[in-house]
Parts: structure tokens; C-alpha cells; sequence
């Protein structure tokens, strides 16, 4: 899985949790966004990740910080948490599975 992927699927994931009542609500009507297979799919995979990148998928993409807040909140650089960023990013690339079609 390339890495644009990943971050292109975070950003989504982001943006899910961000608006998850709308969501959750469409969903009785509609019916589950596809996004909800993507959380399922990262969700699966961060569950085996070291405590540090858990923390910064968890503050980052479910409680939706930036990488500013985040430093901010957690007494971290910016730099830092864009290193772990990166780490996450690495770690998803190489514990996601790949569907094939």
C-alpha cells in the first residue's frame, strides 16, 4: 500500500469522526458510508501497533488534533509528532493488507 493512500484514507477517517453524528445518523437512512470499512481496516491494524503510535492515530485521527494542538497538549514538537506521523504512516504500509480485486 502506497503511502499517498494511506494518508489520502487517514484524512477520510478524519473527517469521519469530525462529522460522526451526521454520519451516524445518514447511516439509518442510506446506509454506512464506505469510510466505515476503512476505519474497520485501521482500526484492526493500529490494534497491534507500539503505545506511542496508537496514541497519535487515536489524537490525531479519531479526536481529530493537528499536529499543532497536538504539540501543544501533549508538551511534544511539532517536529516530533510529524516524525511519528510518519512512523504511523510506515507502520500502516507494512500491517494493511492489500485487497485484492
Amino acid at each position: 500500500m502506497k503511502p499517498e493512500l494511506i494518508r489520502e484514507e487517514l484524512k477520510e477517517i478524519r473527517y469521519y469522526f469530525s462529522h460522526k453524528e451526521m454520519f451516524e445518523k445518514a447511516s439509518s437512512v442510506i446506509g454506512a458510508n464506505i469510510v466505515s470499512t476503512k476505519i474497520k481496516k485501521y482500526n484492526d491494524a493500529i490494534r497491534f501497533a507500539p503505545p506511542r503510535l496508537y496514541e497519535i492515530y487515536v489524537s490525531l485521527y479519531i479526536n481529530n488534533n493537528t499536529f499543532e494542538s497536538l504539540a501543544d497538549k501533549s508538551g511534544f514538537s511539532y517536529d516530533y509528532i510529524q516524525k511519528l506521523n510518519r512512523k504511523l504512516v510506515k507502520f500502516f504500509q507494512e500491517n494493511i493488507k492489500v485487497e485484492e480485486v
